[in-house]
């Protein structure tokens, strides 16, 4: 197996939306410049979404072009649909994600639209995308949805094929939005993906039932190399009801750690990153290895 995993930090942009009080961007950027100084080289700084529906994200384009100045570092920025994606080429972002749910009920919640439609928009813009511009694939509920329940099998594994079909190279990142996933349905899931596709494979998990790390190492184990965390476990679906925090990166790097895979994060660096993110004024920090004396105490 391989012995190395990418961390792909996403407390700047998930970890914040849902906070009600509008994060100053100086916080954002010390966030980001913190998590890169801790050796993050993939990081989700914001979204250009509507401010009406999410206002926090409102400067995403001012921490895109602080974070673009950071040696190494690809900052990738969320789009919803094509209005998203062309604000995002405006700023000059390279790297974007674009999302969609597997779920008839949440895609609808989430940007009001049917699957079908949102895959139709987000297909044409993989395809008009320039050249250099690297393109993420989201897709969210692939394990439970707040409103239909425990999704079925077939239903991720069906629509990561047709986003493989768009772009062989593609990123695909499959997302478990209230973690409410088990690591045997995440083991399944991944080595079908996996098996029937060459595109590279992300996990975003959150922790809401407290079975976060032990979905990465599900995911890890059938062959997902990509993995969401949030520092200080900062996160929460704004429309996935019950939605907790994310995985905390800490966690998730403590794991990868013992397991001996390498992840290029310095981890007392890192410690004092989630100590920033958990400290974010109506934010709520989760995860477990920041509350570990001997952890915080390890090289």
């Amino acid at each position: 197996m391989a012995k190395s995993v990418t961390i792909s930090e996403v407390s700047p942009r998930d970890g914040l939306q849902s906070i009600g009080p509008f994060v100053p961007t100086e916080t954002k950027i010390a966030m980001v410049r913190a998590l890169h100084e801790a050796g993050v080289r993939h990081m989700e700084v914001g979204s250009f979404v509507s401010p009406k529906h999410v206002p926090q994200m409102a400067d995403t384009a001012e921490v895109l072009k602080v974070a673009q100045t950071l040696p190494g570092l690809a900052p990738t920025v969320l789009v919803p649909n094509r209005k998203g994606f062309e604000l995002a080429m405006a700023a000059g972002a390279t790297h974007i994600g674009v999302f969609m749910s597997v779920t008839e009920q949440h895609n609808q919640a989430n940007v009001r639209r049917s699957r079908e439609e949102s895959f139709a928009d987000l297909a044409e813009i993989v395809r008009a995308a320039p050249k250099g511009v690297s393109i993420r694939f989201n897709l969210s509920c692939c394990f439970h949805c707040p409103f239909e329940g425990v999704v079925p099998e077939s239903t991720p594994i069906e629509w990561a094929a047709r986003v493989a079909a768009l772009d062989p190279a593609m990123e695909i990142c499959l997302a478990d939005t209230t973690g409410n996933a088990a690591p045997d349905q995440v083991g399944r899931v991944f080595a079908a993906v996996t098996a029937a596709s060459p595109n590279p494979f992300a996990y975003h998990g959150h922790d809401t039932y407290g079975m976060g790390v032990a979905n990465a190492a599900a995911a890890y184990a059938a062959g997902c190399r990509v993995f969401d965390g949030a520092a200080g476990g900062l996160g929460g679906c704004p429309f996935a009801p019950g939605a907790t925090g994310n995985v905390a990166t800490e966690d998730l790097v403590w794991l990868f750690n013992r397991m001996g895979v390498e992840t290029g994060i310095d981890w007392q660096k890192l410690l004092k990153a989630a100590d920033l993110a958990a400290s974010v004024p109506g934010g709520t920090p989760g995860g477990h290895l920041r509350a570990v004396p001997a952890a915080r105490k390890a090289a």
